[in-house]
């Protein structure tokens, strides 16, 4: 936050300033608060855009589409004056840095925070796109993390559903870097220009970097059309669904709710590995599955249940360590992979399990298994229990007579 200039206003509206929390394209951001100490944020219109006719009546149009957004991810509109000298909008004030600021001062985020915060995220544009709005402008430094998630803010260039991104010719409205294709070529926006983006800012919380680099608004924009992005650094567990995100046609990217749903799957089970106690070694097999989810991520969950099951070996059996062994061949049988004995091969016995009546050769780190209790000596040792207890009982009678 920064203090108020000599040429802000103190007071605006209702709503009593104080502080200042940014400045953009449109105009500024204030800290203000109403009588009852509501706090919100709120935008005032640069006095050039405030001047123009049109601007003044798509402004109102994307407030009239800002009120029927409801959602808990995204800043909910408290007021706003449209016919002000300089028009103005407050929304619900979010405490809470950005997702801009946290990952530059901290780094990037895990796995699973990042699938975390793109599920939520979905979710609110979910709510956005069913109001009927896009917003456009979606990055890093449009969505705070605060203590009850993520919320989107700032749909201050947001649009209806099919409209064009330019304000004049050749002028797109948005950030480079997060803008979609479309966007650039100044095609009709939809929800998917939204998806764009979002891949674009969880490549950002797992690298710490715009996945089409840095320059100048001309080549960024250019690398949006034509070039792919770079998502080295993106865990391989995400990369698959950003990169379709980031899909140059619209139609080849998934929709808010599948990136809902397969956000939650990722996050669960990031979430899960993170708090598995096992030691590195012993979870060596499932990460070697997470890494081929860049090669084929429709097939996942089924080379998780069938190419990444570990077979249970007794330990000390060759060197290969955990992701070897018989099991790895196409033409493996399960049913005898217990029993196969050798370094990496299979056993040279024909057969496997019971020989010459006895348990087969199961063992553990003490050695072998015990056998069941034999029956035979079971009755022994009750019948010397029930002998034992007649004696003692006879002698105590006997006693008792003297």
């Amino acid at each position: 936050m920064m203090r108020l200039r000599r040429e802000d206003p103190r007071v605006v509206g209702s709503f009593r300033l104080h502080r200042r929390l940014g400045a953009g394209g449109m105009g500024v951001v204030y800290l203000g608060s109403d009588r009852r100490g509501q706090r919100v944020a709120l935008k005032v219109i640069r006095p050039d855009l405030a001047e123009d006719q049109e601007f003044r009546s798509r402004f109102a149009r994307e407030v009239s589409a800002a009120r029927r957004i409801r959602g808990g991810c995204t800043a909910r509109l408290v007021a706003a004056d449209l016919e002000a000298e300089r028009p103005w909008f407050a929304t619900q004030y979010v405490p809470g840095p950005s997702l801009h600021d946290k990952v530059a001062e901290e780094g990037p985020l895990t796995a699973a925070q990042i699938a975390a915060v793109g599920a939520a995220l979905s979710e609110g544009l979910v709510a956005v796109h069913e109001a009927g709005v896009v917003h456009r402008d979606l990055k890093p430094s449009n969505i705070l993390l605060s203590p009850k998630g993520p919320r989107i803010i700032d749909f201050g260039i947001a649009w209806a559903t099919g409209a064009s991104t330019l304000t004049h010719v050749g002028t797109a409205v948005g950030s480079p870097g997060f803008l979609a294709p479309e966007q650039v070529r100044g095609a009709a926006v939809t929800p998917a220009t939204d998806v764009f983006a979002l891949g674009a800012t969880l490549a950002y919380a797992a690298t710490a970097d715009s996945p089409f680099g840095h320059g100048s608004s001309e080549v960024m924009l250019y690398r949006v059309v034509h070039e792919e992005p770079q998502l080295h650094g993106v865990p391989d567990a995400l990369a698959p669904l950003v990169r379709a995100c980031l899909a140059k046609d619209p139609e080849e990217r998934p929709s808010t709710l599948q990136l809902s749903m397969r956000l939650k799957e990722i996050a669960a089970r990031e979430a899960h590995g993170l708090s598995d106690g096992r030691p590195p070694a012993q979870r060596a097999r499932p990460e070697r599955a997470t890494g081929r989810l860049a090669e084929q991520y429709v097939d996942q969950r089924t080379e998780r249940r069938t190419g990444s099951t570990p077979v249970p070996r007794p330990p000390g059996q060759g060197h290969g360590g955990q992701g070897q062994g018989p099991q790895s061949g196409p033409h493996s049988r399960p049913s005898s992979s217990r029993n196969q004995g050798g370094a990496g091969g299979p056993s040279s016995r024909p057969t496997s399990g019971r020989t010459g009546g006895r348990p087969g050769p199961r063992t553990t780190g003490t050695g072998r298994r015990p056998s069941r209790p034999d029956p035979k000596l079971m009755r022994q040792r009750l019948i010397v229990f029930v002998v034992v207890t007649l004696i003692v009982a006879l002698g105590i009678a006997a006693a008792q007579k003297f």
